[in-house]
Parts: C-alpha cells; structure tokens; sequence
C-alpha cells in the first residue's frame, strides 16, 4: 500500500489536471457554439448550390465551366486532407492522418509509387505527420483556423480549380470530418474534382432539373459553377472546424470524468492507508503501556 505522502501528491496532481480538462471543454463549448451556428447557416446554401450544380455539370455543353465536369483517366491525384492545429481532441486528426494514408496505399498505390499524388494539408497535425514521413505534401495551411473566414480558404479552392484545369491533377480528393452534432463526427471522403453529375450519385434519388436561364446559359454556369466550387471547399474547412470543437468537448468531458472517478478511488485508498497509520499507531502505544506495566 503506497504511503500518505505519495497518495497526497497524487490527489493534489490528480485535481490540477481536472480542474484543467474542466476549463478546455468549457472553452471548446463555446467556441463550437459560434462554429455550430457557422456550418448550420451555411449548409442550405452550399446544399442548393451543389444540387444545381451537379444538375447543370451533367449539361456544361462547351461552356467554360465544363472543363471542371471532365472525367479523365485519374493519373495524378490531389488530395486535401483537412485536421486541426492542436491535439485533444480524441481521434479527430488520428482518423484523418489514417484516411489519408489509405487512399495513398490502397486507392492510388500505383499513381503513388509513380510520384503522382501530392497532398495539401490543412491542419498542422495532418501537415506535421505527413511532412515528418517524407510524403509529398505541396501546401500546409495552419493559419486557416485562426479566425476562419471565406477569404482564408478562397487562394487554396482557386489554386486547387487552377490546377485541374492546367490538367496537373486528374482528381481531386477532400478527407474531413463531418459535423453532426458535438459526439458525432463522421469521417467524409469526397470527391472535389471532376463534378460529379446529381443524377450519377450511387443511391441519389434526385431527378435532373430543367432550368430557365437568365441572362444566358454560359454566363450563369461560368459564374455558378466556380462559385460552388469554392463554397463546397469553405463548407468542409467549416464542417472540420465544428467538428473538431465537439471532439475536443467530448473528449475533454471524459477526461474530467476520468478524473472524478480516479479521485474518488485515490481518496478511498487514501483514507486506508491513514486508518491503518492511526491503527499502528495505537497498537504501538497500547504495546508500549503494557510494556511499562510489565
């Protein structure tokens, strides 16, 4: 049985570390309020958006925007991997880290050992992993979440569709977590790039719409389908963004749990070992007294 001292030193150790996780999952609660409501408010737009996009791509005929919809032989791959800057936060950068790295040995093994799949990491976990093990990581971007605004993510979707079209990539990939609400994220493998058509989507019930266009076809798909593009990009940082707060509340609510729990098993121990301190004690006392009788 471990003596007082070192059962002190530990509850004491113990209580600084809750008192700790207690104040990070308050601070992450509130900034996955305002996230929350970012992601919530922007998702019937971006949804609208890609539906009338994946409608239109399907008929770009020789518009300038049909060049996003072209489906070539994938060769060269892009992929974007979106995790966060910090950890604490559960498996929320593990799942990531480890999506990615499937895509590259499993999906596109060949075009890797060719040399042709590049990453863009946003995050500095995914960007410190990937870059420590020598992938071939062409961008990090760890500022996007310091005050995380369209702007911030607008020069990455711009690069990203400017390669596409200059035919560097054949295909571009986003690995990210989906928010669901503050216990719940899903792990998302989308395709970016080439658009894929609304009506081509495995288990898509959605029927092709007929739109009338004003003030012309080819002006309102080379201006809507670029724009969708890079509010699809900003909605997945949005999505990880949110979905990294509630991994980091949760994963601090058990934490602090944990430690409640610890504490209360420290305590116990504590209080044996001072009972069985005070029963010596007196043992050696009474034993003592009658020495003296003797």
């Amino acid at each position: 049985m471990p003596n007082l001292k070192e059962v002190r030193t530990r509850i004491a150790s113990v209580i600084s570390t809750q008192q700790i996780t207690s104040a990070m999952k308050m601070v992450a609660a509130s900034k996955l309020r305002r996230a929350q409501n970012a992601i919530i408010n922007l998702r019937p737009y971006a949804s609208k958006l890609r539906e009338m996009m994946g409608n239109l791509s399907a008929d770009a005929g020789e518009t300038d925007a049909a060049a996003y919809a072209v489906d070539r032989k994938p060769e060269k791959i892009l992929l974007i991997a979106i995790a966060s800057n910090r950890g604490l936060c559960g498996a929320f950068n593990a799942n990531v880290i480890k999506a990615t790295s499937e895509l590259i040995h499993v999906r596109y093994s060949s075009q890797y050992k060719n040399g042709n799949v590049h990453i863009i990491a946003i995050g500095k976990k995914v960007s410190d992993f990937f870059n420590r093990r020598k992938y071939p990581v062409i961008g990090s971007y760890n500022t996007v979440f310091d005050g995380l605004t369209f702007d911030k993510v607008l020069p990455i979707a711009e690069m990203v569709m400017k390669d596409f079209l200059e035919k560097k990539y054949d295909r571009v990939e986003i690995i990210y977590n989906q928010f669901k609400n503050a216990a719940v994220q899903r792990l998302i493998v989308e395709q970016f790039l080439p658009l894929v058509p609304q009506e081509k989507k495995a288990g898509s019930q959605v029927q092709a719409t007929d739109y009338l266009y004003e003030p012309s076809r080819e002006e309102i798909l080379n201006d809507l389908i670029p724009r969708s593009l890079k509010i699809q990009l900003y909605k997945t940082v949005l999505d990880s963004f949110a979905s990294e707060h509630g991994a980091r509340m949760t994963a601090m609510h058990k934490a602090t749990d944990n430690a409640s729990e610890l504490l209360r098993e420290l305590k116990l121990s504590y209080n044996k070992a001072r009972q069985a301190a005070i029963t010596n004690e007196i043992l050696e006392i009474v034993s003592g007294a009658e020495a003296l009788k003797g």
